[in-house]
């Protein structure tokens, strides 16, 4: 019948079509909008990237230079009352429900545009289809809807119009930045939503990429799984993307005793993960060596030291910072390890632009360490000279 459209589709497959078809409008901003245009973290192919803007106008009416742009702000201005949707300032409520009427607000703003929308598309039919009939697309996506699937293609395409504003602009912008785990303490507020996520294309992954941002890939642990990084494995394979750069790999080389530049320089470069194992390797020992030691009544509060003393202190609130500060006043060792962790940090940033300044910064913070008389501090500063920025090679330990 005329009504259940050519294809005249069950209501199973309909649904199976409706998911594909929104997987691919995911892939087309997780790939292209954001790793490639606004970090370029690959290269795509230019028959992939034209398939994608055609595909984005059909399904979102989004403009690459403006989408561009204002994630470009978003990491420049991050949890600022600059940033175009963060929850810090704007409410996560509101993130979550206005997502898409912030972005459209942020797009009009010629300034943004001018700093952070450089070079985006300025072809032919950027300047004469997409971007001077932004809503074209999606009334010819809405009759192609009606064409193909009848009258129930009214709700496949008010589906594929949602799923952006819903899944991008208002789960990722919002609740990744409110809720969920972090593997690193960035400076930023965001998280990870979920380590095995579909939907999203691998953007729930949202700490590893505001740790990472110009990593093509965003998954960082073993048991995380990046949708987008398995789709640009494909193209890649089909020699359809080039991928340009990747989250640093820590490389350690057993038996190195020898704080030397090579060492410093892959601190350095790997200074989250191995602030990850300074959470692991000495915080969450002595947080629980104190635990065991301390009166009942003190216990609630040394059970919250582990994810206080790890926290990125920009982040923290005044109500944290004084939870610390009794922390701090009821045990030296605690104490200790917390300033030691503040001090390796402000190694990395004072002394980064000069490679022999850091590496006697290094030098001086690791005797410090290897004499507090603290275990695992001692192990952690053996530990670190154990870095480097290749990986071991037999010639090497031989």
């Amino acid at each position: 019948m005329w009504y259940n459209g050519l294809l005249n589709l069950s209501v199973w497959q309909l649904i199976a079509v409706t998911l594909v078809l929104t997987h691919i409008t995911i892939v087309s901003v997780t790939v292209y909008l954001h790793r490639y245009s606004a970090h370029r973290s690959l290269d795509l192919h230019p028959a992939l990237k034209h398939f994608f803007r055609l595909w984005l106008w059909l399904t979102t009416a989004m403009n690459t230079r403006e989408w561009t742009a204002i994630h470009r702000k978003h990491h420049a201005k991050c949890e600022t009352e600059d940033d175009p949707h963060s929850p810090v300032h704007k409410g996560l409520s509101t993130v979550v429900r206005k997502g898409a009427e912030l972005y459209k607000a942020e797009a009009k703003n010629e300034e943004t545009l001018r700093i952070y929308g450089k070079n985006c598309p300025d072809d032919w039919i950027e300047r004469n289809v997409y971007s001077r009939y932004p809503n074209g697309g999606i009334l010819v996506m809405f009759l192609i809807d009606i064409a193909l699937f009848g009258t129930l293609g009214l709700s496949v395409w008010a589906i594929q119009m949602a799923w952006i504003p819903f899944w991008a602009a208002g789960v990722v912008n919002g609740l990744g930045h409110a809720v969920g785990y972090r593997n690193f303490e960035c400076r930023d507020a965001a998280t990870n939503l979920v380590p095995w996520g579909i939907i999203i294309g691998g953007e729930e992954l949202h700490n590893n990429h505001h740790t990472y941002p110009n990593s093509a890939k965003l998954s960082v642990k073993k048991w995380e799984f990046d949708m987008g990084w398995a789709w640009i494995k494909l193209f890649s394979w089909l020699k359809l993307a080039k991928v340009n750069r990747v989250a640093p790999i820590a490389h350690r080389v057993e038996g190195k005793g020898l704080l030397d530049m090579d060492t410093a320089m892959a601190i350095l470069n790997n200074r989250f993960q191995i602030m990850a194992q300074y959470r692991k390797q000495v915080i969450a020992p002595l947080v629980k060596q104190e635990w065991l030691s301390a009166d009942p009544a003190k216990r609630p509060l040394i059970r919250r030291a582990k994810r206080l003393l790890s926290r990125e202190t920009s982040l923290l609130e005044e109500r944290q910072h004084a939870t610390i500060q009794s922390l701090l006043e009821q045990s030296q060792s605690l104490k200790l390890i917390y300033e030691k962790r503040l001090a390796l940090q402000h190694i990395w940033v004072k002394t980064s632009a000069n490679g022999h300044d850091m590496l006697a910064a290094m030098k001086e913070w690791i005797v410090e360490a290897e004499t507090s008389g603290i275990q695992s501090l001692k192990e952690f500063a053996e530990h670190l000279k154990t870095y480097s920025l290749r990986p071991a090679t037999a010639s090497a330990l031989s």
